[in-house]
């Protein structure tokens, strides 16, 4: 019972993070086959996020391989710290450090699309707004009061919301954003900036679970094969059976 509790302690803030409000979630159309999507992502999450998001379960030659990303070209463009082909992906930033800018611990990646899901992080990281009131300056639809800046701003720009104004029954007024408008000022357009960030979806889902196509695939087999396993056995079940019955 001792272990029992501890390991459900352990697995409070896994809880944590996978619980969300009640925001209606966009459908992120990925595709593990699309190697040209998954470079792209890979591209996009060591420029944005592994500065301070590592993958640490997650290795660099893992990725080289099933990405078919040519091993110097990692080296040289998608590599930003002292760590070799084979190690872990993790980042070099101080974890104390960290924690007193963002307050609290940047989570690790590696597994964020199996806990959230795919569908969360296409539309939270396309649900970033002003608030001048958040210490970045940022505020988003799907996670109320994040405490991460807005990394992809640049490719984005800036997005304006759009409040409705509710009186619940005791006399208080309710802010709710219905419509977020873009100021077109980043690097792509609304299009593109939707492609991208789908593309990044598309190489965590790759992250949490590299083999999932493998595994999608010889499951079709398995199954085959115990529907003709459960044929062959009835009818030997029947054989056996027959003088019995």
């Amino acid at each position: 019972m001792k272990k029992l509790m501890i390991a459900l302690v352990a697995m409070l803030p896994l809880f944590a993070f996978a619980a969300g409000g009640n925001v209606h979630l966009d459908k992120a159309n990925y595709d593990l086959s699309d190697k040209a999507s998954l470079q792209s992502g890979a591209k996009l999450f060591m420029n944005y996020c592994l500065a301070c998001h590592s993958t640490g379960y997650q290795r660099y030659g893992r990725v080289v391989a099933d990405l078919d990303i040519p091993e110097q070209l990692m080296k040289d463009n998608l590599i930003f710290t002292d760590s070799k082909i084979g190690d872990l992906m993790h980042n070099s930033m101080d974890k104390k450090e960290v924690a007193k800018w963002f307050g609290g611990t940047p989570p690790d990646l590696t597994l964020v699309a199996r806990v959230r899901g795919a569908d969360w992080i296409y539309t939270y990281l396309r649900s970033f707004y002003v608030d001048e009131a958040r210490p970045f300056g940022v505020n988003n639809v799907t996670f109320p009061d994040v405490g991460m800046p807005h990394v992809l701003e640049e490719l984005q720009g800036i997005a304006t919301p759009t409040y409705e104004v509710t009186t619940d029954e005791n006399g208080v007024e309710h802010k709710t954003v219905v419509a977020l408008t873009s100021d077109e000022s980043g690097e792509m357009s609304s299009d593109e900036y939707d492609e991208a960030v789908l593309n990044l979806v598309n190489f965590l889902v790759y992250a949490g679970e590299p083999n999932k196509l493998e595994r999608e695939s010889m499951g079709v087999w398995v199954l085959a094969f115990l529907f003709i396993l459960f044929i062959v056995s009835y009818l030997l079940k029947k054989e056996y059976w027959r003088d019995i019955h």
